[in-house]
């Protein structure tokens, strides 16, 4: 694993753990309490696409929803890591948007159900380049935004998260075992909403750096 290069992290990297609730205004117009402690899940590694690919809406889907978001990729191993020492865990950044088929997650909350089918399906984390931690020294003064079709859509800064990065390194860490490679998507601002197939989603992160994708729709071959 140390061997691979971080710049490629999402071929290898193991774990995708996502943030929920992190900005008070998107926990709001969710119709959701604001959290006392982190709530996190996860996605399968086969969930990350790189631009040049299409972002599929599954076919079991009718509200397919953005949500933009800046993720930590963890440059080595952290177990019950404090806040004080989380940031020498990171090895950088990059943009993530985090898919999800919205009335399937409303479906699985009625019945008690875990979110897979809603977060964790093919090409639900769409991912930048890797940003080396060096080229951003505060990822706490950010400007994450996403536009459809050219509309604006999404625009928070990262300073309004909930929960600052060391302290979702801490508190993960105690529960997940970081592995070299693993990514953590640290919440979304308000503006989700609704893409359809034939969209455009651009999304950036300040002027540092920008990605581009198209919504398809899946077909199901069975």
């Amino acid at each position: 694993m140390a061997s691979k290069p971080l710049s490629r992290f999402w071929e290898w990297g193991r774990n995708i753990i996502c943030v929920g609730r992190n900005y008070a205004k998107h926990a709001q117009e969710m119709g959701s309490a604001l959290p006392r402690e982190p709530l996190f899940f996860l996605k399968p590694s086969s969930a990350y696409v790189r631009e040049g690919s299409a972002i599929l809406r599954p076919y079991y889907c009718s509200n397919l929803h953005h949500e933009v978001e800046l993720g930590v990729v963890i440059g080595k191993r952290a177990q019950a890591v404090s806040q004080e020492a989380a940031m020498e865990h990171v090895a950088g950044y990059a943009l993530c948007l985090d898919m999800t088929a919205r009335d399937t997650q409303e479906e699985c909350k009625k019945k008690g159900l875990p979110w897979t089918l809603a977060k964790g399906f093919s090409s639900s984390c769409p991912i930048s380049d890797f940003v080396p931690k060096e080229k951003i020294p505060d990822p706490h003064k950010l400007k994450i935004w996403l536009k459809v079709n050219g509309k604006l859509r999404q625009e928070g800064e990262t300073s309004s998260m909930i929960f600052s990065i060391p302290y979702l390194i801490s508190y993960i860490s105690e529960i997940v075992t970081l592995e070299e490679g693993d990514l953590i998507l640290t919440g979304s601002p308000e503006g989700v909403g609704s893409v359809e197939a034939n969209d455009e989603i651009e999304a950036g992160i300040s002027d540092i750096l920008s990605m581009r994708f198209k919504v398809a729709q899946q077909i199901r071959r069975s």
